[in-house]
């Protein structure tokens, strides 16, 4: 049972699946948390009452996006309407599910600006696409560059929209004298939450309402832009290929502009869409196209990097290791008024997990436990009331589960059979690398921001 909010009701929860777009991977029953899985694989020719069903669910039942505020925890999230659904990516891909949860909290007025590379395949594959809208007809608006300029193609256009919006904004409060006290008042609420992305929904529908009683002109030149009256959530998408490497001088370039744009990495170490080529996010010892002989030197740590710029907001995630930080670090990553990244570790086919790609949550847990991958954010609005703005969200590693988790994937297990002798050096190097980083991670966060003063 769901209790609702405001006035006290009660709904029978159901999941529901859409046996004809499922792909079987198996990965929502290895990740349900209760003690009786609520979903169990079956063969699809057992299934297909459920077709029926899912129709009925879909048409008559819907979602009910305002029984509980989707945005204060994953489980909450969940009962929001993804607009991003029946993707085409490999059964058990470790990145849509970072992408179905940023569309459930923001998809009303998200633009994405996508990098070519898996996202783009599974994002665009014309004619169609998994981007939807909700009944309101409202859903994310999705477009695909290349490798090199995506960044700066999602920065132009949240510089576009920004320049229309301050237009409205000039428009407003040069007539705010022309116009009824009903139509003042909605114009300085708007104006108020002009940066808000969730009080300007409310605002924009005030104004929007007002406008419709005005007979002046200025009043149509503003409906002839409602589209941009609610602050867009602009997101640039991408994977490490682009991030680490093709893309990098974008990437910095619009994160350095202090634009407010949000940049989602789905980082699974290697380039997955053209082949499985090591990039600079691949680890030390892990085997990739160019790396027969495993990866010599450790891994870019891209969120560091980000970090020195000191208004960038930055966070590492890992949703099976912690959707409670996940949560927090999408939700201030998108509130925060700058660019803000998050680097979210994605398990990929390339990986070779030997569990099998039904288990990418549980490796996404394993990766934090045995030091591998680490959870932080690191939030400037904190420095400015004396805290320090590194939070390092992992708990200090289990350190005898590295070998386990090296152990567990093909990419490095692979080079133990072709250049033992050099596996074996290289898996402890491996080791030490994430140690080091760690140890660094660690130092961020116990540095005391309290005795730190600006010279006047």
């Amino acid at each position: 049972m769901i209790k609702g909010v405001g006035p006290t009701k009660e709904y029978s929860y159901r999941i529901q699946v859409s046996v004809l777009d499922c792909t079987g991977c198996g990965d929502c029953v290895e990740a349900c948390p209760s003690k009786e899985k609520s979903l169990v694989m079956k063969p699809l020719e057992t299934q297909f009452d459920e077709i029926d069903r899912w129709e009925y669910m879909d048409e008559e039942v819907g979602y009910k996006e305002n029984v509980v505020d989707k945005h204060k925890s994953a489980k909450n999230s969940q009962f929001a309407q993804p607009l991003f659904e029946f993707h085409g990516a490999c059964p058990g891909c470790g990145e849509t599910p970072y992408i179905k949860l940023v569309t459930q909290l923001f998809g009303d007025r998200m633009m994405i600006a996508n990098a070519t590379g898996c996202s783009s395949i599974y994002g665009g594959s014309a004619p169609s696409t998994p981007y939807s809208c909700n009944p309101d007809g409202k859903g994310p608006a999705w477009a695909n560059s290349l490798f090199e300029d995506n960044a700066e193609y999602g920065m132009g256009m949240a510089v576009g929209v920004r320049k229309i919006r301050e237009r409205i904004a000039q428009m407003m409060t040069e007539n705010m004298e022309k116009v009824s006290a009903e139509t003042k008042e909605a114009f300085g609420e708007w104006l108020e939450a002009f940066d808000e992305g969730q009080q300007s929904v409310a605002a924009s529908e005030k104004v929007m309402a007002a406008l419709e009683k005005e007979k002046n002109g200025i009043a149509k030149e503003i409906l002839d832009l409602k589209d941009y009256l609610i602050k867009k959530s602009v997101w640039i998408v991408g994977g490490d290929g682009w991030a680490y490497d093709i893309g990098y001088g974008g990437l910095d370039h619009v994160l350095a502009s202090g634009e407010d744009v949000n940049v989602l990495v789905l980082d699974t170490q290697v380039y997955s869409n053209t082949g499985g080529q090591a990039s600079k996010a691949s680890p030390t010892g892990a085997v990739a196209k160019f790396a027969a002989s495993g990866k010599k030197i450790r891994r870019k740590d891209l969120g560091a990097m980000a970090m020195t710029y000191g208004y960038v907001y930055v966070a590492q995630v890992s949703m099976g290791a912690s959707n409670a930080q996940l949560m927090k670090a999408v939700r201030e990553a998108e509130a925060y008024k700058g660019p803000s990244i998050i680097i979210a570790y994605s398990p990929c086919i390339a990986h070779g997990l030997r569990a099998g790609m039904a288990h990418t949550q549980d490796e996404q847990k394993l990766v934090v436990e045995s030091g591998f991958w680490q959870l932080f954010r690191y939030n400037p609005m904190l420095e400015e009331s004396g805290k320090n703005p590194f939070i390092l969200d992992s708990k200090e590693p289990d350190w005898s589960k590295f070998e386990e988790f090296l152990a567990g994937e093909v990419r490095f297990t692979s080079l133990k059979k072709t250049f033992p002798q050099e596996a074996e050096r290289l898996f402890v190097q491996a080791k030490e690398d994430a140690k080091w980083r760690y140890a660094y991670y660690k130092r961020l966060a116990e540095m005391d921001y309290s005795k730190f003063t600006v010279a006047e």
